[in-house]
């Protein structure tokens, strides 16, 4: 079964840092998970004029999670996580979502 890694970080003080430390740092980093087979990046706009309750939403799609969790165990994984330190003081939400197909 399908399994995907989402990272929901919270809107940071500083979009700019953060935008240039995620795409100058954080992303190369992640990009080097081994079973990785994509990664999309994507920014919502809020409904009737709220803001988001997100600044940017990070998917990491695997093909199993055992190839999740062994990405997230290798020297990749360990570095994004402590990585994480340096740019998402906002706060960021993970969830593992196993993708599942008939409803």
């Amino acid at each position: 079964m399908a399994v995907r890694l989402i990272a929901l970080y919270a809107t940071p003080e500083d979009p700019a840092a953060f935008d240039a430390h995620y795409r100058d740092t954080h992303a190369p980093i992640v990009n080097r998970y081994p079973g990785m087979l994509d990664m999309r990046l994507t920014r919502a706009d809020g409904v009737a004029g709220r803001e988001p309750a997100f600044y940017l939403m990070s998917e990491m799609f695997f093909d199993s999670r055992a190839d999740l969790d062994a990405a997230l165990e290798s020297e990749p994984g360990v570095e994004s996580g402590k990585d994480l330190r340096n740019f998402a003081g906002a706060g960021v939400t993970l969830l593992v979502i196993d993708d599942e197909s008939g409803f």
